[in-house]
């Protein structure tokens, strides 16, 4: 068999539906975004066969444990795509998966993202990188690396779908969790940003699927903001208020990231064996957006609770005396006391959320 020349190769592939040629000119048009989000602790550039990051930082730790998370954006993206509005769900990437690891107070280290594409259009990976590192920035997260794929024949020219993954370390000594959590516990609600970025299947099955393009840039919500707005609002990031909270010396004991499955099914995760979080609710504010669209879906409470963050994204335990100071520190976001933590009614079995 004749050998085939390297352009025939590169036309072969282009004429397959993948672009090598685009591919290169995305890495460049993303490498200012990527490297300014890089620390001390970064070896290295983008380009290279694996993200380089020191440990050295470790050393002083007694027992450094890492802490590492994935997820994606989900059908928020739809919403993106639609509006031609690309670089904010970059953050919420950023965000789903950091708010996971600082769970156990953790602090991220690195990250990294995977973005495929039906045709890889340079300038849209851009606006979508570029949102990413801004959401690293948030982090205090460097993205060391990352993969544009093209996926043609198996997804519309148009489409394209985010996932990441996020590794953070944590001194075992200084770990929250489940286990510190005792009854009389406070728990401290913090507001979020909206929905966030879950159930958006529900979301846009609601408010934007009977909307044309035009209709869903330019419909607005009762309190006159356009709805697009709102449901693009990115993830907030509770990186750093967490970890200064746990430098400040605060006693929290166990921090929830209220995402999909809402309060009820998020919150329980910080809870021990033979421990119910008891929720008050209307103990705290509910962003339009939310309103808005309980009052067109007409659902029963208790599904929105375990369906939406509910205007909760965020959730931390601390000792009942320490509770004000708790407040007072998260209360540049939202801070509201949403409950206290009670005997289960089931003494040996898993904690659960109950409302009053």
């Amino acid at each position: 068999m004749s050998e085939i020349s390297e352009q025939t190769k590169g036309s072969a592939y282009r004429d397959a539906g993948v672009d090598i040629e685009a591919g290169a000119a995305a890495v460049d048009a993303i490498k200012q975004a990527v490297e300014s989000t890089y620390t001390p602790a970064v070896v290295g550039s983008i380009g290279g066969f694996g993200g380089l990051y020191s440990a050295a930082d470790f050393k002083d730790m007694l027992d450094p444990l890492l802490v590492s998370g994935t997820d994606g954006v989900g059908t928020k993206l739809e919403l993106a795509q639609r509006s031609g509005r690309l670089t904010t769900v970059g953050i919420d990437l950023v965000a789903m998966c950091a708010n996971d690891i600082i769970c156990s107070g953790a602090r991220p280290l690195f990250f990294l993202d995977y973005i495929a594409f039906g045709k890889l259009e340079p300038s849209v990976a851009e606006r979508l990188v570029e949102g990413i590192a801004a959401g690293c920035r948030e982090a205090d997260c460097a993205l060391v690396g990352g993969e544009m794929a093209e996926h043609p024949g198996t997804m519309a020219a148009q489409d394209f779908d985010l996932s990441g993954f996020c590794v953070g370390v944590v001194d075992r000594p200084k770990m929250i969790g489940p286990n510190l959590v005792q009854e009389g516990d406070s728990i401290i609600g913090v507001a979020s940003s909206g929905f966030h970025s879950n159930g958006y299947s529900l979301v846009r099955h609601l408010l934007t699927n009977d909307l044309n393009n035009e209709e869903l840039v330019s419909a607005t919500m009762q309190n006159g903001q356009l709805l697009i707005d709102a449901l693009l609002e990115p993830t907030r990031l509770y990186v750093k208020p967490l970890l200064s909270a746990l430098e400040a010396g605060l006693p929290l004991c166990a921090a929830a990231n209220i995402t999909g499955g809402g309060i009820t099914f998020n919150l329980d995760r910080a809870l021990p064996d033979g421990l119910d979080a008891q929720v008050q609710r209307g103990s705290w504010p509910v962003p339009p957006v939310i309103e808005h669209l309980a009052q067109v879906s007409g659902l029963e409470e208790d599904d929105l609770l375990q369906t939406f963050n509910m205007g909760i994204g965020f959730a931390v335990i601390c000792d009942q005396e320490a509770e004000q100071a708790v407040l007072e520190h998260f209360a540049p976001l939202g801070s509201y006391k949403i409950g206290h933590i009670i005997k289960a009614s089931e003494p040996h079995g898993p904690g659960k959320v109950v409302y009053v």
